[in-house]
């Protein structure tokens, strides 16, 4: 693959502000399970190997098991996980895939019944932060090891 800009490297203002919303994540309340899920879910959707790879290693650090990474593409298609995390991988897909409706009424007032209007911003703020690493990793061709 071709080379490209590093713009941590070229506008590194634009990195610092990306990791802000890092570190305001890291602050919320929401698990690291959870936002482990958002961002491989979220990563599998966009076609991001550098990020799938990243976050599913840390995933596995924070005690996540093989099985449920390894299916979970298929999540619909399994009981593996909470009624809490679908709730959050409904919401990941929806918003990943926003030009198809974006996150429906049905799939935000099930997460009402499991999480805060605060948390549920968490989620919505987590789901947008992946998919924008995601274009960058993408758009710049970051390769795993980078």
């Amino acid at each position: 693959m071709e080379k490209r800009v590093n713009i941590n490297g070229k506008e590194p203002l634009a990195f610092k502000a990306m990791y802000a919303l890092e570190g305001y994540l890291a602050s919320g309340q929401l698990s690291k399970t959870l936002k482990e899920l958002i961002k491989i879910r979220a990563s599998q959707i966009n076609g991001c190997a550098y990020c799938i790879d990243m976050h599913t290693k840390d995933a596995l650090k924070n005690g996540e098991t093989n099985q449920r990474i390894f299916l979970l593409n298929a999540w619909h298609e399994t009981e593996l996980f909470t009624p809490e995390e679908r709730a959050v991988l409904a919401m990941t897909e929806e918003i990943t895939l926003i030009s198809q409706g974006g996150l429906s009424d049905k799939s935000y007032q099930n997460a009402l019944k499991f999480f805060t209007e605060n948390q549920i911003a968490q989620i919505i703020m987590a789901i947008v932060t992946i998919n924008a690493w995601n274009r960058i990793a993408i758009s710049t061709n970051l390769q795993i090891g980078e």
